[in-house]
């Protein structure tokens, strides 16, 4: 088989044909009608598999058989087997997926879990911080050490969510990052002494209910080498929401005052 051949028999079995039903296809369709012995003759499937693997395809509705002596093989047009296929597809998809969803309800009911994941490599944080932001409907305190940790989609994430209402807090001892959401429906603070850490890189608290801290590998390492630790709708997440926003709100308070 030529290259194309291989990669369209591939494409037919992720679609649900097996090896022999998709070189079968495959072989009527550079036909257009033939017997078991033509299929063999262009495909080099074992003869005796033709039959087995002609008869599901009828099955499907993918080809049409002639009870002629011998039997005679056509297949339907291609857009009829595409939309077959697809229909198949959707059909295997629902039914694995309403499968998953039921387990996944039936865990969801049982006891709450206290997990806490970890995140290796700055790309893999700034996709689940993402989340994060798109996910938190009333409140979001967002923590960033310097620029070059606030990409475009979270800047533009925190301000679509407050656009929609949601309360969005940024701190950062920057001045670059708080200028850069002044003069919006975001609150912008500059964190005291207190608070300040050259290993720390970023924070999300968001709804009280899910939680985000990261650090960078070396200081000054700019958004080389982060890692971070996060957990969502747990317990944990919960009281560490809480102590964050409560301990970052008085410290603020308090260094306002001192100003």
């Amino acid at each position: 088989m030529t290259t194309d051949e291989t990669e369209a028999v591939d494409a037919l079995e992720r679609l649900g044909l097996s090896n022999y039903e998709a070189k079968v296809f495959i072989a009527l369709q550079t036909l257009g009608t033939g017997t078991a012995r033509d299929v063999y003759r262009v495909s080099e499937i074992p003869r005796s598999q033709v039959y087995g693997a002609a008869e599901s395809l009828a099955e499907r509705g993918l080809i049409e058989v002639q009870h002629s002596t011998p039997m005679q093989y056509r297949p339907v047009s291609l857009e009829e087997a595409e939309r077959l296929l697809e229909e198949r597809f959707e059909h295997e998809r629902s039914q694995a997926f309403e499968f998953l969803e039921s387990v996944r309800e039936r865990h969801d009911a049982g006891e709450e879990r206290e997990d806490i994941w970890s995140i290796d490599g700055t790309e893999h944080v700034d996709d689940r911080i993402e989340h994060l932001v798109e996910g938190a409907n009333e409140t979001i305190v967002f923590g960033a050490a310097d620029t070059t940790l606030v990409t475009d989609a979270i800047r533009d994430g925190l301000r679509r969510a407050a656009d929609d209402g949601v309360e969005v807090s940024v701190v950062s001892e920057d001045p670059e990052v708080r200028e850069s959401f002044e003069g919006g429906a975001i609150t912008v603070h500059a964190p005291p002494e207190s608070l300040r850490n050259e290993r720390a890189a970023r924070m999300v608290v968001a709804d009280d209910a899910a939680v985000l801290l990261s650090v960078r590998g070396e200081a000054g390492a700019g958004r080389e080498g982060e890692a971070a630790i996060w957990s969502e709708s747990s317990g944990f997440a919960t009281v560490l929401a809480e102590v964050l926003t409560g301990w970052l709100e008085t410290a603020v308070i308090d260094h306002e005052h001192e100003r």
